[in-house]
């Protein structure tokens, strides 16, 4: 701003020039200072945080998959097929965490094992897979320090972003085919319980529901515009799928803070 309005006057002088070389030069001085100080606040933040210490866990899931949709049961907890996956946390402080897994199974469905009258009449099947990638917050309901010798168990809730890949499918003669390969997000809804019960371990049990940003993981909803006329169900609300099983992981890192003595 300061050069414009040099620039623009119709005589610049040398004084004038060193003028506004020196005014440029005294805010260039001030905005360093106040990045200095902001720099300091978050030192200060990132040695608070460090207090509790931070530890890592990288360990694996196993356990079942089910799906809640226009197919099959209405059941929301009721794993048909079995679940595998990977995890990795770093606990920032005692209460939480960030989590970052991959897990992985397959859905079906048949309307025969339905309940609902008019589903077990029309006898629908599907088969689709999930791959999904997963990150987030973990948060503990009671200190969970993990530098601590003594045993200790805690309540935690999960949630963050998923992205999964799925196949767009279709029904055809009460089953379905594939259509292509596509993904989307979700968003997890996970609840569990922990334990510290070995030195280097950590034993976990979890449920967790994923609310799909699709409502064709059965093939009731194509996005595919050439099966339109073959669409079904309730196609104002998309899909669930649920995880749930067990999860053991092993616990490395040492307690640092990278803050001066």
């Amino acid at each position: 701003m300061i050069f414009l309005r040099f620039y623009n006057s119709k005589k610049i002088t040398k004084k004038t020039f060193k003028i506004g070389l020196s005014s440029q030069y005294c805010y260039i001085c001030k905005l360093f200072e106040k990045m200095k100080h902001i720099l300091s606040y978050f030192i200060l933040l990132f040695c608070a945080l460090s207090t509790y210490g931070q530890i890592h866990e990288l360990g694996v899931f196993a356990g079942g998959i089910n799906y809640i949709g226009d197919i099959g049961p209405t059941t929301y907890i009721a794993p048909n097929k079995p679940a595998i996956g990977i995890l990795y946390k770093w606990n920032r402080s005692p209460r939480h965490a960030w989590r970052f897994s991959y897990m992985q199974g397959d859905l079906t469905a048949n309307d025969i094992k339905s309940e609902v009258p008019s589903r077990k009449a029309r006898g629908y099947t599907f088969e689709n897979k999930v791959r999904e990638f997963s990150m987030g917050l973990e948060f503990n309901f009671m200190a969970f320090d993990l530098h601590d010798v003594k045993k200790k168990v805690t309540p935690y809730v999960f949630t963050g972003v998923n992205y999964f890949i799925y196949d767009e499918i279709f029904i055809s003669n009460n089953r379905s085919y594939l259509d292509y390969q596509s993904s989307t997000f979700a968003l997890p809804m996970i609840v569990g319980v922990k334990a510290h019960i070995l030195e280097n371990f950590v034993v976990g049990a979890e449920l967790g529901a994923r609310y799909s940003f699709t409502d064709n993981l059965d093939g009731s909803n194509p996005e595919n515009d050439n099966f339109t006329n073959w669409r079904f169900g309730n196609l104002n609300s998309n899909d669930w799928y649920v995880f749930s099983g067990v999860t053991i992981t092993y616990t490395f890192g040492q307690n640092p803070c990278f803050c001066a003595e």
